[in-house]
Parts: structure tokens; sequence; C-alpha cells
């Protein structure tokens, strides 16, 4: 094979080569690889649930601290509230709207037993499944710790292993209802039975509020639990 007949080959298959090269890089990134991923929001993901309900609660005309009176202290229409435990109704109101160092709140200081309570929508069953997140206001002394508790479209009351609550300054708190282990609980005297419950049936929700599982020590340092402000975010169920 002659010299000259060797380089037109050689040409021949470098302009092959570069035309080939040159259309793979204008192919489109797209079509680079079938079937890729592609960036941005996807579709069908899991839908962060609206507010459900808040609650602020209300002070009275007076002011100050006093006894809480169920039918007077909700702010929210929607909702009433349930006193628990065999000195619930002991549970005293406190606090100035507005004010972020006495916020309004429950406060158990006066409950010599474990106490609690919920609140209840009119209207509606809370979907506390998938995302559905509670977020509360709280302060402590001592030992003590305010508990998620709920009571079930059944009748089943549960009481959470999430705990709330600062020794040092009123702190807003946010967790996923889905983290939470729960255990029965005796809503008469406010004490846990059992094991853990796998897998509770948390579509339909009767009733939403926290426990404080341990005794109180009256005003001052000692121990106690603070609940101002909740909100609970989840679907709406109708009753």
């Amino acid at each position: 094979m002659s010299r000259r007949v060797v380089a037109l080959t050689i040409l021949n298959c470098s302009l092959v080569l570069g035309l080939v090269v040159t259309a793979i890089a204008q192919q489109p990134q797209g079509a680079a690889k079938e079937g890729a991923p592609k960036g941005g929001k996807g579709k069908g993901g899991p839908t962060r649930p609206p507010l459900f309900f808040r609650e602020e609660w209300k002070q009275t005309a007076a002011g100050g601290e006093h006894q809480v009176v169920p039918a007077d202290s909700v702010a929210n229409p929607d909702l009433t509230l349930n006193l628990l435990g065999p000195t619930g109704k002991e549970m005293l109101m406190t606090g100035a709207a507005g004010d972020e160092n006495n916020p309004i709140h429950l406060w158990t200081g006066m409950c010599t037993t474990p106490c609690a309570f919920t609140l209840k929508h009119k209207n509606s069953y809370a979907d506390l499944t998938g995302l559905a997140r509670i977020r509360l206001v709280t302060k402590v002394s001592g030992f003590h710790q305010v508990r998620p508790l709920i009571k079930t479209a059944e009748g089943m009351w549960l009481v959470g292993d999430r705990t709330d609550g600062s020794l040092t300054d009123w702190i807003e708190s946010e967790f996923a209802v889905s983290d939470v282990r729960w255990l029965r609980v005796d809503p008469t005297r406010m004490v846990t039975s059992g094991n853990w419950i796998k897998d509770p049936d948390l579509s339909k929700v009767d009733e939403i509020g926290f426990a404080d599982l341990m005794p109180s020590s009256g005003h001052g340092p000692g121990g106690w639990s603070d609940v101002g402000k909740i909100e609970v975010y989840a679907k709406s169920v109708p009753r």
C-alpha cells in the first residue's frame, strides 16, 4: 500500500472521529442518560399539614393567678378544655398577653399528684399521621417535664415519651408526632400501664394535650410545669 493511500485513510478516520465527538458534545444532557433523575421539586411527596388549631389561653379581666375555669380559659372558640388527674382541677392560670417573660399559661404548681389537660376541637378530629407536628411554649422547675397526651377516637388514652421544658427560660419547641412512642395512661389517676403501644391509630385523635407525671411542689422553685401557647399542625377529619 502506498504512502498516499495510508495518509488518506488516516485522514478519513480522523474526520469521522471528529464528527462523532462533535455530535456527542452537542447532544442535550437530558438525552445523555435516558431515565436519569431530574432536579427541582418532585411531585407526589408527603405534604405538610396545615394548622389544625392554636390556643394561647384567655386571661380574666382581673388578670393575675387564679383557678382554671375550663369554659372561660380558652381563647379559641372551637376548643374545649378538659382537666385530668386526681388534682387536675387545682391547676392555675397566670401570666399576661404580650408579656414574653410571663405569657398566659397553665401552671401545675398546686397539683399534688400527676395532672394533665387536653383540648378538644368541637367539629373535627385531628389526623396526627404523616408529617403532623405539635409546637408548644413551656417552662419547668426541678425535674418536671411536659409530655404529649392524646385520646384517640376509639377512647384510648396515650402519653408519649417526648418531653419538653427548660429550667432557664420560656422555650418554644416543636416535634413530629411520628417520632413519639406511646404508653397507655389512666386519665383518672394519670399513671401509665403496660408496654409500648405499637403503631396506634392516630388518624382520628379526639383530644390533644399535655401531662406532667410528677406531683408538684407549690409556689417557688421546686417542681412544676408551665404550658403556654400550643399549635397543632394536622389534617382535619370531620366528626
